[in-house]
């Protein structure tokens, strides 16, 4: 008798949830700092049966600023009203992010089409990046979300950062990326002249 008959006799037989089976979505939030090389390894190891990879950043436009600098061209004795938004202006901003959010994710998109990944980019803007990523991750489904440590891991600041913040509003399983290790920097003895 092999040694998986003699295991399960007697037992029902072992049964995996189809989650086990089911491709994994990953989400990997980068702010343009993320190193793509670790990333695109670990990004290679989850997707073993194929899945999906989602690269995205959250770009804030401040808007106050914005409207500050359409006030000035406002002058209270011409008709009372301030200036509204124009679908320019919408469409002005729309352009930004997807420029900007193109060139902060395109080194990891890159890495992981290169790593033979599907990888799509998703631009967003927002003022919380944490909650605005949590929103995303909720609403893509993902499994896991990737992202940067920016910060120092274990100082009270961290459970202040956007990484600290989506592991506890997602709800999700998150694994952040430290930054390249770095041997510091070897000063050289003065020399008493």
């Amino acid at each position: 008798m092999d040694c998986a008959a003699r295991i399960t006799q007697g037992h029902p037989p072992l049964i995996r949830p189809a989650f086990y089976y089911s491709p994994m979505h990953v989400l990997i939030a980068t702010t343009g700092v993320l190193t793509p090389a670790p990333v695109v390894d670990f990004t290679a190891r989850l997707l073993t049966s194929g899945g999906r990879v989602s690269v995205t950043t959250v770009i804030e436009v401040p808007r106050t600023f914005l409207e500050d600098l359409r006030s000035e061209s406002w002058h209270p004795l011409e008709n009372g009203d301030v200036p509204l938004w124009s679908e320019d202006d919408d469409a002005l901003i729309a352009r930004y992010v997807e420029e900007r959010g193109r060139r902060l994710t395109e080194p990891v998109v890159s890495s992981l089409r290169a790593a033979g990944l599907t990888a799509d980019a998703v631009y967003l803007e927002g003022e919380d990046p944490a909650k605005t990523i949590s929103e995303l991750a909720d609403q893509l489904d993902v499994d896991v979300v990737i992202l940067g440590a920016t910060r120092q891991i274990f100082d009270q600041s961290a459970w202040e950062s956007v990484s600290a913040r989506v592991m506890i509003e997602s709800g999700r399983p998150v694994l952040v990326v430290p930054p390249p290790h770095r041997e510091p920097a070897v000063s050289e003895p003065e020399v008493a002249e």
